[in-house]
């Protein structure tokens, strides 16, 4: 699930020290974790004064929000930096202004080896520290180079402002809300425990005073979000220790929360109180994302996953048992290392099993640093393309299949942006399949029944159903 997009912002600044306003692009690699984290580190950056921009060209800064997880990742920001780099001295010509930002996993990977390797940065700043990001480009300004990406013992969230009802309303009627970060899983494949670091649980208090604010502002929808979300825990009502299953049961009483989903899980932390959650929340959509990685116990002993195959398929058994019409998504890696023909195999056959409405798959690649890059028995890339592509052709199969079983189905949908067509709305599904309506009369967060009418490559078609929400 990754998204590589400029954050636009509508602006809304606070010119405490007098200065003109500014210009602010932010280039967002990766995980929805980094699309929030960009929305929060542009509202830090409205109080002295940034405006945020779409042209990068328009930028008095430009900030990389970057990941980590894919290969080459670090290779592909040293070339943007290149870019920029050029952009810089052409700025510098004109007698302007023009600052660059390096934030997210890889500015925490690489640390002094950016300023290093590209002499045109300003600051670099990890995931744990950029509510520090306003300082570090104040000390930016008097000449020094700037590497933040120690641990910062204070939590960052109580420094964060949150927006006002002005600008929430800009962004539109979903949002995400970062309510775990970091991993202790450390499977042998992932960066994750090593950029992100162990994990960490934002307070009750604090996240549903963030939610408040959001659905103020007019949003209907929430996701919550963490490197392994239904790890959160945290103490509510009556000095209790809640996990997550406990949270989305407090989240749902907010008057005007219409949705909330959740991403990423890990099935080690997929406990009863959260699939009770699934059976009795209506506001919890039908929607679940539970990577398995591979579906052969050697190679998941080998990921370090700490679940079996056999384990996983039976929590898949028990979340049907409670909430029958749920859409399961998850995640595969083929060619780990030592992966034979018969692993292979037992991962078609788990998936065959599930049936998945949505996955994500990909070839295993090392990452420096993490144990798997040190394994011996590599697959040779060709047998891991051959196996990749397989694996996609059923899962493909399988995706088409669930978007066709949702024809002739009457469902409520969360309305979210225009269409292409004139009168066109877009919404998202229960299954967060996007769904294209006519619905000249209605409006961006309203939500309706309509009638699921036809599929195409990459989204379902309706009509409006007589009965309205």
């Amino acid at each position: 699930m990754t998204q590589d997009s400029a954050l636009l912002q509508a602006p809304e600044t606070d010119l405490r020290d007098g200065s003109n306003s500014r210009k602010v692009f932010i280039k967002t690699y990766g995980c929805q974790m980094n699309v929030y984290d960009s929305t929060r580190m542009s509202d830090a950056l409205a109080r002295d004064g940034y405006e945020p921009t779409e042209v990068m060209e328009e930028a008095d800064l430009v900030l990389l929000n970057t990941c980590h997880i894919r290969e080459k990742a670090a290779e592909k920001v040293y070339s943007a930096l290149g870019r920029l780099r050029d952009m810089k001295k052409e700025r510098s010509k004109q007698g302007r202004e023009f600052m660059i930002g390096v934030a997210g996993c890889v500015a925490q990977a690489e640390g002094e080896e950016i300023l290093r390797r590209a002499p045109a940065v300003d600051v670099v700043i990890g995931p744990q520290t950029y509510h520090r990001l306003p300082e570090a480009l104040r000390k930016a300004k008097e000449g020094q180079r700037i590497v933040d990406t120690e641990y910062a013992l204070e939590d960052k969230f109580e420094h964060l402002p949150i927006a006002e009802a002005k600008k929430i309303r800009s962004r539109g009627v979903t949002s995400f809300l970062t309510v775990q970060e970091g991993c202790d899983k450390f499977c042998t494949f992932c960066v994750v425990p090593y950029t992100r670091g162990s994990e960490v649980s934002r307070p009750v208090s604090q996240i549903v005073e963030e939610a408040q604010k959001l659905v103020e502002g007019g949003v209907r929808e929430i996701t919550l979000l963490g490197q392994n979300v239904n790890a959160w825990h945290g103490v509510g009502a009556n000095s209790q220790e809640w996990t997550l299953g406990d949270l989305l049961y407090r989240l749902a009483e907010i008057p005007g929360l219409a949705r909330l989903r959740y991403t990423t899980s890990h099935p080690r932390d997929m406990d009863d109180r959260l699939i009770e959650a699934h059976r009795d929340l209506r506001a919890l959509m039908p929607y679940l994302h539970l990577p398995v990685q591979a579906g052969s116990d050697r190679i998941l002993k080998a990921m370090n996953r700490r679940h079996t195959a056999a384990e996983y398929l039976t929590l898949i058994e028990r979340i049907r048992a409670a909430r029958p019409d749920i859409a399961l998504s998850g995640d595969f890696i083929v060619g780990f290392p030592g992966e034979t023909d018969q692993d292979f195999e037992d991962t078609l056959r788990l998936v065959e099993e599930v049936r998945y409405a949505q996955a994500f798959s990909f070839k295993y690649s090392t990452r420096p640093g993490t144990p798997g890059a040190e394994l011996k028995d590599q697959v040779p890339e060709e047998i891991k393309a051959e196996r990749l592509e397989r694996l996609q052709a059923l899962l493909l199969k399988q995706q088409q299949e669930f978007a066709e079983s949702c024809v002739g189905k009457t469902i409520e949908l969360l309305l979210e942006k225009p269409g292409r067509m004139p009168g066109q709305l877009i919404g998202r599904s229960p299954w967060l399949q996007s769904v294209n309506v006519d619905a000249k009369a209605l409006q961006i967060g309203d939500i309706i029944n309509v009638r699921i009418t036809g599929t195409g490559t990459n989204s379902l078609f309706a009509e409006i159903a007589e009965a309205e929400v």
